[in-house]
């Protein structure tokens, strides 16, 4: 037994060395991570500045909600825009406007900006907002083709995604400490700033493809494709699931009289979501992905019901890291399944529905958590999760394995190729609806 782990571990860090050892990709990793830190600083570090300024947590709570409606509803349209011209230009000017927005909410209160121009503010930063994520996503894509090396990496940036919400608000709650709600909220715009720049001088743009001249778009884009709508149907099962979850542990530690116990809690689904990521990125694939999904979200339900039975705070440390260690790995066969599916020409559009519906399930969970806790006890917030949870398998074990979406060719220059439009042609009406 002990000689079988540690093969398994020898061979899971041989595949981690491996791909290490591949161009760019260490590069790509640390952009992924310091790029993203916005992701976990800006909403909590906003919200405890506005409520600074504003002096209420329901004023500032609106606005920061206004925010990342902002933010879910302008993504398909900065991805259907980068689809179509390339990165550079989205990024320069979502790297401008965004910053500049937040700069004057930062400096509101010596500016003595009234609340609605602070909320005008907000609504447009989150419009705004760079698609880091997305476009991280989307470069895993195209960095590699289906196979280990994929799958690793959608494996590695959904843990680090993890390390963003761990380590973001961690710096956030360290500066509010120390400091002042501003300094801290300072912190975060200085991470937004850095985000575009930081993408646009790594290697990222050189793997970038743009959408050839000629193929053919439908309205909806990548929403006329029934896999990808399977798809995102499961993600927003799943992302309800999170949001309550999300709630659910702050409820339960102030009902034990430890609301301290509420942050400690996501910190450890957090970390052993980050573990289960990393083995998952380090073993071979046994199954299809559209085989691994369905298991995953059942046996994730589990854990989360046992949620709901357990009366000791230090006991719900147990089933919050089993629940973690199928997270990560659960967000990255979406995340694969994203790639699989979305054709060429919808390549960075249909990632950014992914990420609206990640946002509008964790909003909905989030608010429904909070009734229910209010209203029901964290246990039913628990026991509506592992529903979630478990109607997300129901809706993965409809999945069928099919092949990849076929690959529009690249187009060499900007005169094309007369062979290369008639391939496009082709390829554009096989994949009408």
């Amino acid at each position: 037994m002990r000689r079988r782990v540690h093969g398994a571990a020898a061979a899971m860090a041989e595949r981690y060395r491996a791909f290490l050892r591949l161009p760019d990709n260490p590069a790509l990793l640390a952009v992924a991570l310091i790029a993203r830190m916005p992701l976990g600083m800006l909403s909590l570090a906003l919200l405890m500045h506005l409520r600074d300024v504003g002096g209420t947590f329901a004023t500032a709570g609106g606005i920061v909600g206004s925010y990342l409606v902002a933010a879910a509803l302008a993504a398909p349209v900065l991805g259907r825009t980068i689809d179509r011209r390339g990165l550079r230009g989205v990024l320069r000017v979502t790297g401008t406007v965004q910053p500049a927005a937040l700069l004057l909410i930062l400096f509101a209160g010596p500016l003595g900006l009234p609340l609605p121009a602070i909320a005008a503010l907000a609504i447009v930063a989150g419009a705004f907002a760079p698609p880091i994520a997305v476009l991280m996503r989307t470069l895993w894509r195209y960095r590699f083709d289906e196979g280990d090396d994929r799958h690793t990496a959608f494996a590695v940036d959904a843990v680090l995604v993890e390390f963003n919400f761990t380590l973001g608000p961690a710096l956030i709650a360290l500066l509010l400490a120390l400091s002042t709600p501003a300094a801290a909220f300072a912190a975060a715009v200085f991470f937004a700033t850095l985000a575009a720049p930081l993408f646009l001088r790594s290697p990222a743009p050189r793997y970038w493809r743009r959408e050839p001249a000629g193929v053919r778009r439908h309205l909806l884009g990548p929403l006329t494709t029934p896999q990808l709508l399977h798809v995102y149907a499961i993600t927003m099962a799943l992302a309800f699931a999170l949001g309550l979850l999300e709630v659910g542990y702050p409820g339960f530690a102030i009902g034990v009289g430890a609301p301290a116990l509420g942050g400690v809690l996501i910190a450890v689904n957090s970390a052993a979501s980050a573990v289960g990521g990393l083995a998952y990125g380090g073993i071979g694939r046994a199954l299809p992905l559209e085989r691994q999904l369905p298991r995953m979200l059942a046996l994730l339900a589990l854990p989360v019901a046992l949620h709901a039975v357990v009366a000791s705070p230090w006991l719900l440390a147990l089933p919050a890291i089993v629940a973690g260690l199928l997270i990560a790995p659960s967000i990255a066969v979406i995340s694969m399944l994203v790639a699989k599916h979305a054709p060429e020409r919808y390549a960075t559009e249909a990632f950014t529905w992914s990420m609206t519906s990640i946002v509008t399930g964790i909003g909905a969970g989030m608010a429904a958590g909070g009734w229910l806790v209010d209203t029901r006890g964290p246990a039913t917030v628990f026991l509506l999760a592992a529903a979630s949870t478990l109607a997300g398998a129901l809706l993965a074990a409809g999945l069928r394995p099919q092949r990849p979406a076929l690959r529009e060719p690249r187009q060499p220059g900007p005169a094309a190729d007369a062979d290369a439009h008639a391939a496009v042609a082709a390829l554009t009406e096989q994949e009408k609806p």
